[in-house]
């Protein structure tokens, strides 16, 4: 029995994304961030794909996620905080762990000598982004505590941007300031780093100073998807790698006057042959797209009509008269020369890509091409 509605995701198209983005941010190395299952779209299989195209190490979020990807012979990299009853675990699997703050160190140290190990670490400023990290402001003195651990093999700094979206953003600059004071304040007391890293996706596109000296890593997440953030600029040459799809389930030629949906939110003018498809908000699509979206029919878009349901919505098909049941509905994703994109439904949502891809229904199957 087939799934009704399949997300497709091409492996292909991910590589190539990512051999973009990796010469855009040259001389800089590319650490592809795959956390919360890789935004959702099944990790194993593009973490696979990426370190086969070069990558030189994976950011996740948290440990489960990092073990499942302890396999793949490259380091594995966790950028959020760490809960004291996790440490040893991590320490005992080699995987590169944050440190942010001097406690978190201490613990890390303490599990590193129990184990007669050498934890590999690197260190979260926060220069501005307010949510985890050792402030900007006392990292000079923290640092030099930290240093002095045992068992610590301090690998590298970095810091995130909570505006890298908006072009010549005057705040990233500050941060950027910020953090270079930290560096030149730790190399004077002889604490040099093999990576330094603050770019996210967005700042490779917005603020190109952070893919060049001192800076030698960038993380990028969304754009090997091939979705971006649309309130800012795009400099990296991507494709998207997601096809959302789905069938006809019904068609039937409807009355003038006839109420759609839930909520009565559509009534038709005049007789219209409707067609219901098998997708809903159960599998990602927003509420939003209800009489603002569209899907792909037969490489035509074809508008949303209604509220959308959980399991289904409903479409105007007076302008595809050759369609029938079963026939492919394309979500997301190109139909001929017609297209729908991620950032499309997220402009549709006031959302960003981010929010679009991790929100694809459990039930929807994740295929690799």
């Amino acid at each position: 029995m087939q799934h009704r509605v399949v997300l497709s995701i091409d492996l292909s198209v991910l590589a190539a994304n990512y051999t973009a983005v990796r010469e855009i941010a040259s001389p800089c190395a590319v650490m592809p961030v795959l956390k919360a299952n890789a935004y959702g779209l099944g990790v194993a299989r593009i973490a696979e794909a990426l370190v086969a195209a070069g990558a030189p190490r994976i950011a996740v979020a948290e440990p489960y996620e990092a073990l499942q990807l302890c396999h793949l012979g490259v380091p594995i990299q966790i950028l959020s905080g760490i809960l004291p009853d996790e440490i040893e675990e991590m320490v005992a699997h080699d995987v590169v762990l944050p440190i942010v703050s001097l406690e978190s160190a201490q613990l890390i140290s303490a599990a590193a000598v129990a184990q007669h190990r050498i934890a590999t670490v690197h260190l979260k400023l926060d220069t501005g982004m307010g949510r985890a990290g050792i402030l900007w402001c006392e990292a000079p003195e923290l640092l030099r505590q930290i240093a002095s651990l045992p068992g610590l093999n301090i690998e590298g700094l970095f810091t995130h941007f909570p505006l890298a979206y908006e072009q010549g953003s005057s705040f990233t600059h500050i941060q950027l300031t910020r953090f270079k004071s930290v560096v030149a304040a730790a190399a004077s007391e002889g604490l040099c780093f093999q990576y330094l890293h603050a770019a996210n996706s967005d700042a490779i596109n917005n603020a190109p100073e952070t893919c060049q000296h001192p800076f030698n890593l960038v993380r990028c997440g969304i754009n090997l998807h091939g979705a971006f953030d649309a309130a800012g600029s795009l400099r990296v040459p991507l494709k998207p790698v997601l096809t959302l799809q789905t069938r006809l389930t019904q068609i039937r030629t409807l009355p003038a006057g006839m109420p759609i949906g839930y909520g009565h939110t559509f009534q038709t003018s005049s007789s219209m042959r409707v067609g219901t498809v098998c997708a809903g908000y159960a599998d990602g699509l927003p509420l939003a797209l209800s009489n603002r979206g569209s899907v792909l029919i037969h490489g035509r878009r074809v508008p949303i009509i209604g509220r959308i349901s959980m399991d289904y919505l409903t479409v105007d098909l007076d302008s595809v008269p050759e369609a029938s049941v079963g026939d492919q509905v394309i979500l997301l994703g190109k139909d001929g020369e017609a297209e729908i994109r991620v950032q499309d439904w997220a402009s549709i949502k006031g959302t960003h890509a981010y929010d679009i891809i991790c929100s694809i229904g459990s039930r929807v199957k994740r295929v690799c091409v």
